[in-house]
Formats: structure tokens, C-alpha cells, sequence
């Protein structure tokens, strides 16, 4: 370790953002100070989007997903996932 690092008190999650934006923790520490985390509870971010299907494809979706007892969207998801990832 370098130097010690002082936390100022934060007014609000905007000061905070900007004093972590602008920092170089370079300063403070080094690559030998660092360890390896997991989280493994965090779930990724989600982001809603809009698309537009043919309205028999999308009766089909649902139709598979009622087959296999999963919502219809998460059976979605799922299609996308293997198609990216198997290219």
C-alpha cells in the first residue's frame, strides 16, 4: 500500500459518483494489494426493450413455453442466449 486512503463524507450519491469517477487508485495501491472477490448472489442488470415478432411466432412462443411450464419471455431470453452464444 502506498498511502492511506481518506473517505470524505458524502452529501448525496452524486458527490460520491464524482469523487470515484475522478480518483486514480494507482495513488493509493498496489496491483499486490489487490484480491480476488466473488459475488455470487449478484444477478446481471436487466433492461426492458420492444420488439416487434410476427403474431404467429409469438402464439407459437407461448405455446412451447406453456408446454414446458416457463413463462413465455423467459423462454424468449433463453432463445436469444443460445443463438448468441452459439455463433
Amino acid at each position: 500500500m502506498k498511502k492511506p486512503l481518506k473517505l470524505p463524507k458524502f452529501k448525496n450519491e452524486d458527490e460520491e459518483r464524482e469523487f470515484w469517477y475522478n480518483l486514480d487508485l494507482s495513488n493509493y495501491y498496489e496491483a499486490s494489494d489487490m484480491e480476488r472477490v466473488s459475488f455470487p448472489n449478484l444477478k446481471p442488470t436487466t433492461r426492458s426493450i420492444s420488439i416487434r415478432i410476427p403474431e404467429y411466432l409469438l402464439n407459437r412462443v407461448k405455446e412451447k413455453a406453456n408446454e414446458t411450464n416457463i413463462p413465455y419471455q423467459s423462454l424468449i431470453k433463453e432463445y436469444i442466449k443460445k443463438g448468441v452464444l452459439s455463433t
